[in-house]
């Protein structure tokens, strides 16, 4: 690319909030606007991607929108280089477009320092679409490192009575991760000849490391990402988050922070390291499973809404390991389609839930009751995110946790049928839930009278549904970018991608590559 887009939209949220600092404090409605503003400009500067993302015939280098790398410091071999492919689009688009949808649901939630609420979350926003577009491992530990800071600030000022004891252990978590894939870092930078040394991702890809150190660095990148993830057993960070965090902190954190630890493996712990995650797939596999019924059972005793909501995270996010986990091209698709699905649909569910929270200023389930007959639109729309979280045909979760349990059952036929089970607890838990708070009689006075959406909450939920059905319905709109990065993924850990997604989706029509139709990457 000749025109520097994608960075564009990387630092154009950092350039608004500090512009944002020149805004006097007690202007809090124009701090709010330029804050969404923003942030729309940044959303429609990223959609031109998913047109310019063509992938050709090539080598690795083909499968990507890049732009023209920067010598940074030479010295080190770090460069400036970013770029997008066929999974890292759809992340990134993710971001941009939850981002102005979490400013909107915070325009009254959010009534006490509005200045440092604004620049903190397009910070954040910046950070983490760095994050998704790094291809020099330095740069990449740098975006993942600044993105602490901003998320730390947001549960820590703005959450609930038990914020600072969450967000701390949100920071240490993350940073114990760090600190190792850090150490890992190191000792690939150093395996590489002293001519040659540098942090460039292709040529790491291409350089390989010894057999003998594969499993320790791995494990290193592993940790950190499955705290991100987060994997059983490194998952108790989360619901204190979750449950301590603003609405808009829950739904970034849900939708696209969970989603980097994600894509760590993809991108860096698994390719860097082929032979370890191949060795330690079978283990990984068996965690990811025992998360999806661990999540899904303690989500069913939770007595709090948005709590049911985070630990419904732990499971679902099994899913996407146990899809990529499979190395094959169902499994794999199934799990980057899943992360999408995932952000839109718990995403959407933190925005409901902080519609009651501004209501009723409680969250407990038993303080609900009959509220269909009292909010009728807000429970219509709180049904139809329940149906795509549990994966009602029809929806965005149908199709993603169908491509991951087709993908599994190839290699992991016995955890596949274990994981299976997770689907039909997360119908038990989420019905549960909603005949609890939306059916039967108002048992509670103070619910007799709460409004309905209003326009500014319709807003900011309806983009969501038209997404949520869109995946549901047409998922060849994503699947058809994500499949050559998918193939060429499962190339660098010689595995063949024979197996199509398209032969499980049999409407699917042939990829549109410029190479032309009969190009596969073999």
């Amino acid at each position: 690319m000749s025109f520097r887009l994608i960075s564009l939209v990387i630092f154009l949220p950092a350039i608004i909030a500090g512009l944002l600092l020149f805004v006097p404090r007690d202007r809090e409605e124009l701090l709010r606007r330029l804050a969404l503003g923003g942030s729309l400009v940044v959303f429609a500067l990223s959609l031109p991607l998913y047109f310019l993302y063509k992938p050709v015939a090539g080598g690795a280098e083909a499968l990507w929108l890049l732009e023209k790398p920067i010598e940074w410091i030479p010295a080190w071999g770090v460069r400036y280089a970013v770029g997008v492919d066929g999974i890292s689009l759809f992340l990134v688009l993710l971001t941009t477009f939850l981002t102005p949808l979490c400013i909107l649901a915070s325009w009254r939630y959010i009534a006490d320092r509005v200045k440092a609420f604004m620049i903190s979350f397009l910070l954040l926003e910046a950070a983490m679409i760095g994050t998704f577009c790094a291809l020099d491992v330095f740069i990449f530990y740098l975006f993942w490192e600044t993105m602490l800071v901003p998320m730390y600030l947001i549960i820590g000022v703005w959450g609930g009575p038990r914020r600072i004891y969450a967000a701390v252990k949100f920071f240490l978590y993350t940073m114990v991760g760090s600190v190792l894939m850090l150490v890992a870092i190191m000792v690939t930078y150093f395996q590489l000849p002293a001519a040659e040394r540098g942090f460039d991702l292709f040529a790491w890809y291409q350089a390989g490391v010894a057999p003998h150190l594969q499993i320790w660095c791995f494990l290193a990148f592993a940790l950190a990402f499955a705290i991100k993830v987060p994997m059983f057993p490194f998952h108790t960070w989360l619901p204190d988050a979750h449950v301590e965090a603003p609405t808009a902190g829950s739904v970034i954190l849900a939708g696209v922070l969970l989603k980097m630890g994600t894509y760590g493996f993809v991108r860096f712990a698994m390719p860097l390291y082929p032979e370890a995650a191949r060795t330690l797939a079978p283990l990984l596999a068996a965690l990811a499973v025992i998360g999806i019924v661990y999540g899904a059972l303690v989500a069913m005793v939770q007595k709090d809404v948005k709590k049911l909501v985070a630990y419904s995270s732990v499971s679902h996010l099994g899913f996407v390991m146990l899809g990529l986990f499979a190395f094959n091209a169902q499994g794999a698709a199934g799990g980057v389609l899943q992360m999408v699905n995932h952000g839109l649909s718990t995403g959407a569910l933190f925005l409901l839930v902080g519609v009651l929270y501004e209501r009723r200023h409680t969250r407990l389930i038993a303080d609900f009751g009959g509220l269909a007959r009292v909010m009728p639109a807000f429970a219509a729309v709180f049904m139809i995110v329940t149906l795509s979280s549990i994966g009602l045909p029809g929806t965005n979760g149908f199709i993603g946790e169908f491509l991951v349990l087709l993908g599994a059952f190839e290699h992991h036929r016995a955890l596949t049928v274990v994981a299976t089970s997770g689907v039909i607890l997360a119908a038990c838990y989420m019905l549960w839930m909603v005949q609890r708070v939306f059916f039967g009689t108002v048992k509670h006075e103070a619910n007799r009278n709460l409004p309905d959406l209003n326009k500014r909450e319709w807003a900011y939920l309806l983009p969501i549904m038209l997404f949520i059905f869109w995946i549901g319905f047409y998922p060849q709109t994503f699947l058809r970018k994500m499949e050559p990065s998918i193939d060429h993924w499962l190339t660098q850990m010689n595995f063949t991608a024979t197996a199509r997604v398209d032969a499980a989706l049999p409407s699917a029509t042939e990829r549109e590559i410029d190479a032309g139709p009969d190009f596969v990457v073999e």
